[in-house]
């Protein structure tokens, strides 16, 4: 495991919160204000939903991908993943040195900019885990169908059965993917609508604003340093890091976990929740560097590696739902629901590899640092 301290080969000191921390704040509510006027300037030429390029070979499992979208769209999106990525680093860093913060003006802001960041990555997401599961499909159904065989080898009437199977029902699970994903696509596309002209973004963009000027610090800022409560948001890490079945996560099979998603309980899986927290305490270790040191440290190197582990970790499994959900749809042909079984395996086995992926990353950081 990690030692519970900061890479001591960075030699970055403690720095006053009095000079580091309202810099950072002020940078990133800039960042907000610029995203936010892209986003107006985008929508007064159609404001119409990005949308994300199609899935390469989408004939075999015969959903509708989505295509490419305009130039407005493409600078919409890019508006709204700015001001997520602004949001998220506002509200990061309001919790991680929350001491050295006004607390009735911090713990205002903070859920609103975690409501405003969740509310518009919703569309991205969906459109995002369509185009995973199609891919996923037409790799399963295509010419290395499941399962695969070694070259040479003569197929038995059950692997062409089951090649067979999977590939008559691979088109009308990918057309049940698509319908289900692109409507709650579209619920979240109008949410995040609504939101952006709402009251309440206003009130959150106003709040930003000020922000932007004015960094409301707290008595206790003056003479800080925000070296401890960076320190702290690692010890967070570490001990998030400890209490995950690292031992299990090397294992090449989790037959748990598959056989908890086809349950008729539609509950996220258990085993992923505690994968879900590492990312976040992760994310937010992350910010801490980067209010101390700077976003082109060495040891980010490491930490978006694990970081990377943990966003596959978090699409594969939500992939893996959507599957299965899809599969408790009432009076889907066998087929079809075969299909939708051997795709959720297939996502939750991706699961697996990106946990082992994320434990290679650890130790490497923990020899790193020891």
């Amino acid at each position: 495991m990690a030692q519970r301290h900061l890479d001591p080969m960075d030699p970055a000191t403690g720095s006053p919160a009095a000079d580091v921390l309202p810099d950072y704040l002020r940078a990133q509510a800039t960042e907000f204000l610029r995203a936010l006027r892209a986003h107006r300037e985008a929508g007064s030429n159609g404001g119409a939903p990005a949308r994300s390029r199609p899935a390469a070979g989408t004939g075999a499992a015969g959903g509708r991908a989505p295509g490419t979208g305009d130039h407005g769209g493409e600078d919409t999106a890019d508006a709204v993943l700015a001001l997520r990525r602004s949001a998220r680093r506002i509200s990061g860093t309001l919790h991680t040195f929350r001491p050295l913060l006004d607390a009735a003006w911090s713990e205002h802001i903070r859920p609103e900019l975690a409501w405003l960041s969740g509310t518009l990555a919703r569309e991205h997401a969906y459109a995002a885990r369509l185009e995973r599961l199609v891919a996923a499909l037409n790799r399963l159904s295509g010419a290395a169908a499941f399962p695969t065989q070694p070259r040479g080898t003569a197929q038995s009437a059950g692997d062409a059965t089951a090649k067979g199977s999977l590939t008559v029902g691979a088109a009308k699970a990918g057309a049940l993917l698509d319908r289900q994903l692109t409507l709650a696509r579209t619920r979240a596309h109008s949410a995040a609508l609504q939101a952006l002209g709402s009251s309440r973004f206003h009130a959150v963009a106003d709040s930003v604003a000020v922000l932007a000027s004015e960094v409301p610090l707290a008595p206790a800022a003056a003479g800080a340093e925000l070296r401890p409560l960076a320190d702290a948001a690692h010890e967070r890490l570490c001990d998030a890091v400890a209490a995950l079945p690292l031992v299990t996560a090397g294992l090449p099979y989790n037959a748990e976990a598959l056989v908890h998603g086809l349950s008729p309980d539609p509950a996220p899986h258990p085993q992923d929740a505690p994968w879900h927290q590492v990312r976040l305490l992760l994310r937010l270790y992350r910010y801490s560097r980067e209010v101390l040191h700077g976003r082109d440290t060495l040891d980010d190197v490491r930490l978006l590696a694990a970081g990377e582990a943990l966003n596959r970790h978090r699409d594969a499994s939500e992939a893996a739902a959507a599957a299965a959900s899809a599969a408790r749809t009432p009076r889907i042909a066998p087929a079809t629901a075969y299909a939708l079984g051997v795709l959720h395996a297939d996502q939750r086995h991706e699961v697996e590899a990106a946990r082992f992926a994320f434990q290679q990353c650890w130790q490497k950081e923990a020899v790193s640092t020891a």
